[in-house]
């Protein structure tokens, strides 16, 4: 087996944003009304291509403690009714912002979403008030573009490892 490399990126300003501009057909709203389950399913058929396993265990209790957190937002993005990705953000106690969660249907993949979508994350971490930084990790087993994606909207790479 090919071993895994894990990049971890962050922003330090928000000056530091390379946006992308709204493609057509693309709306993205924040779910105020928070929900385990939909967070959950959001999780599965997101992760499900990229192999995103450690969550699928967790009872749930676990997953209502986790998305009902008062520092986990989540926004989704649809197109023309379905649901083409979402994002999930989490204000850590020092102030930094993580997106958790990050990804598009498989349906949706391809399509000029994800650089949006990002730049929508991104905008909305740095919203949230107070933010001393956004930061993300992804690995190689994620797709090939997501990588050059954070890195496109300014994101830079802050450490690196290998399993």
């Amino acid at each position: 087996m090919e071993p895994v490399t894990t990049y971890y990126l962050e922003m330090t300003k928000v000056t530091q944003l390379k946006t992308k501009p709204r493609p057509e057909n693309l709306l993205i709203s924040e779910v105020e009304v928070k929900n385990y389950r939909f967070n959950r399913f959001l999780y599965q058929l997101i992760g499900e291509p990229w192999h995103w396993t450690d969550k699928l265990s967790q009872s749930p209790e676990q997953w209502q403690e986790y998305a009902h957190a008062d520092n986990l937002r989540t926004w989704v993005a649809y197109s023309k009714g379905s649901i083409a990705g979402y994002f999930e953000l989490q204000k850590q106690a020092d102030n930094a912002v993580e997106i958790v969660y990050f990804g598009l249907a498989p349906d949706f993949l391809n399509q000029g979403f994800g650089g949006y979508l990002l730049s929508h994350a991104i905008e909305a971490a740095w919203a949230w008030g107070n933010v001393s930084r956004v930061w993300v990790h992804t690995c190689s087993l994620d797709h090939p573009y997501a990588l050059a994606n954070y890195q496109g909207r300014g994101m830079r790479i802050y450490h690196q490892e290998q399993e």
